[in-house]
């Protein structure tokens, strides 16, 4: 039961604070453009949003692999407990060698669990 009310504790807290937030990543990769792994991507996201909002890491899901080309943008998910979720945005912001550095945008308002 605690559970729930920290996801929904974090949707509110994240969704109430709009954050922009940059996170990087140094990466192998033999190709002219690195990639950092979807599971990587989550994880730096939730990780911050956790030291950002005082709060558990949430659940946060993102659909690929997100090039490591300046401009690229990928939409992940967060998702609270009860199943209501927040959109977040990421935008490659610069590459360097094989660091990948992002910024990540969270949506305003959560959508309700369906």
């Amino acid at each position: 039961m605690n559970r729930l009310i920290v996801g929904n504790s974090i949707l509110a807290t994240v969704a109430a604070s709009t954050l922009l937030v940059g996170c990087s990543a140094s990466l192998d990769s033999d190709k002219s453009e690195p990639k950092m792994s979807a599971d990587k991507v989550s994880t730096l996201v939730a990780t911050k949003l956790a030291s950002t909002t005082g709060q558990p890491k949430p659940d946060v899901n993102c659909p690929k692999d997100l090039v490591g080309k300046v401009g690229t943008t990928m939409r992940c998910k967060l998702t609270a407990n009860d199943g209501s979720t927040l959109g977040v945005n990421i935008t490659v912001t610069s590459v360097d060698g094989d660091q990948i550095n992002f910024d990540f945008e969270a949506d305003a308002t959560a959508s309700p669990a369906r």
